[in-house]
């Protein structure tokens, strides 16, 4: 046994015990233990890695009960030969199948050229930078994960594992359904059956789901300009007719425009991405065009929770008296973006059929996660959550607004619902995309707002910045050094 075959790169997020676990389980699944080879003493391989003795005998005994290793009294563990069983032993002469060897022309295959459609500006790494004014993302000590821990614990247990382990077929929880329907829409003046209802993996796969079905190529979408641009690079897979609705003070305008739209995305409680909140007079136009030019709305409801600042506006879909709103929620911003679970709202016909599509796709989302969801929610977690998100966002998005009045006035408009997030003017000559990435050579992080506007050559002198993510004294000291990156700039 060579002493330099373990050796642990060590990581922060996971236990020591965990990763000699997973460190021997590469080496015996790679062929580098061989069956019945004998590994090395508890006291030797904890001497090697410096960890202590208990640490290693916790390892080998997992490993040992999950049919790894064999424990043989005073000799110690061994491979066990029957984990190796039935894998395909590759030899020197296997070829590399690898995709880089391809050589099939997949661009000359592909239906449509993905990678060539507009993006939203993301930073994976953000964690790390000094001023986070990033958008869609959350604070991370802000979530009761001790609570979340205990309803995933719950959503485990024996009794529910039993329900939860069968196949559902194209079935969602049922309790998180109730949660849903019984909590949730409520909330937004909505009243709902279960049938009513269709969970998705967020609000953005059940705007997927929602163009597969309903979308011809013929069909003419109207969507908000500036607007949502995965929204746009959806309906455009489907349809070659994409209308673009200017947005002003009171939301999207309702005139001739939308004349002639089969669809209309709109994000009228809190406009993606400029904050505005769609007046009530707007939305009963909106109402009365839709029901004359029979037109289908698509309601994406993000952030219901963050309106902290005046009285909740109702949503679009409880004004609907003709059933022409399908609602589109999400518990992305409120509990965790990587949770990735939304739901829709419409006509039982329309459920039903996309509950069918669903099926063909991914059946349903996971069991636990969506049990796990309810239990958080029955308990009175999700309820304390976003009362404690309402009070800090508060604070953020008033130390925002000073700081923006103090060092970038008239930069900004105060969003009237709140949220998380301000929408920015910055000079003319301004392309917030190369300037994204200048500022966050100093630090600071914010997001570009290039690809919001339909047309290629839009205004590129917007930028959002985001208050969920950065700690609120750091807020004044972020803008102020944006405000002197904003003097650097050419005129």
């Amino acid at each position: 046994m060579r002493d330099t075959l373990f050796h642990l790169e060590r990581r922060n997020n996971v236990s020591i015990q965990a990763q000699i676990r997973e460190m021997l389980v590469d080496s015996i699944l790679a062929g580098n233990l061989p069956a019945g080879e004998v590994l090395p003493s508890c006291r030797k391989l904890a001497k090697q890695l410096k960890v202590s003795r208990n640490t290693v005998v916790l390892a080998y005994q997992g490993l040992a009960d999950d049919g790894y290793l064999v424990a043989k009294e005073r000799s110690g563990f061994y491979v066990n030969p029957d984990i190796l069983e039935g894998r395909v032993e590759r030899d020197g002469d296997t070829t590399d199948s690898s995709s880089d060897t391809s050589t099939v022309d997949w661009r000359g295959r592909l239906r449509s050229v993905m990678s060539y459609r507009q993006w939203s500006y993301k930073l994976a790494d953000w964690r790390h930078v000094p001023y986070p004014f990033l958008y869609g993302q959350l604070d991370y000590s802000l979530f009761p994960i001790a609570a979340w821990r205990e309803c995933s614990r719950q959503a485990m247990g024996r009794k529910v594992m039993e329900e939860l382990t069968q196949d559902a077929y194209d079935q969602d929880d049922p309790e998180l359904i109730d949660q849903i329907r019984t909590r949730l829409l409520p909330r937004r003046g909505i009243t709902a059956k279960s049938s009513e209802i269709l969970v998705t993996l967020g609000a953005q796969n059940a705007l997927y789901l929602l163009s597969s079905l309903l979308v011809r190529p013929d069909d003419c979408v109207g969507i908000e300009n500036p607007g949502y641009p995965d929204a746009r690079n959806i309906f455009r897979l489907y349809s070659q007719s994409i209308r673009s609705i200017p947005v002003d003070g009171d939301g999207m305008q309702v005139d001739e425009t939308i004349d002639g739209c089969r669809y209309a995305f709109v994000t009228p409680s809190h406009h993606f991405p400029t904050t505005v909140t769609m007046s009530m007079e707007r939305r009963r136009a909106l109402l009365e065009k839709a029901s004359a030019k029979d037109i289908l709305i698509i309601e994406d409801d993000y952030e219901p929770e963050t309106n902290f600042v005046s009285n909740p506006a109702p949503a679009l879909k409880s004004l609907d008296r003709d059933g022409r709103v399908v609602y589109l929620g999400s518990f992305s911003k409120s509990l965790f973006p990587g949770l990735r679970l939304g739901y829709i709202v419409a006509p039982s016909p329309l459920i039903e059929e996309l509950r069918a599509l669903r099926r063909l796709m991914y059946r349903h989302p996971p069991s636990n996660n969506q049990r796990t969801a309810a239990l958080f929610l029955a308990q009175g977690h999700y309820d304390s959550l976003v009362a404690k998100l309402q009070r800090v966002y508060r604070e953020r998005w008033e130390a925002m607004r000073e700081a923006l009045s103090k060092y970038l006035p008239n930069a900004a408009e105060t969003p009237t619902f709140g949220g998380t997030s301000y929408w920015v003017e910055g000079p003319k000559g301004l392309n917030s995309l190369e300037f994204a990435e200048r500022a966050l050579d100093h630090g600071v992080a914010l997001e570009p707002c290039v690809d919001h506007f339909a047309e290629p050559d839009g205004p590129k002198h917007f930028f959002r910045l985001g208050i969920s993510s950065i700690p609120v004294e750091r807020i004044e000291p972020g803008v102020e050094l944006i405000s002197e990156l904003l003097r650097e700039e050419p005129v």
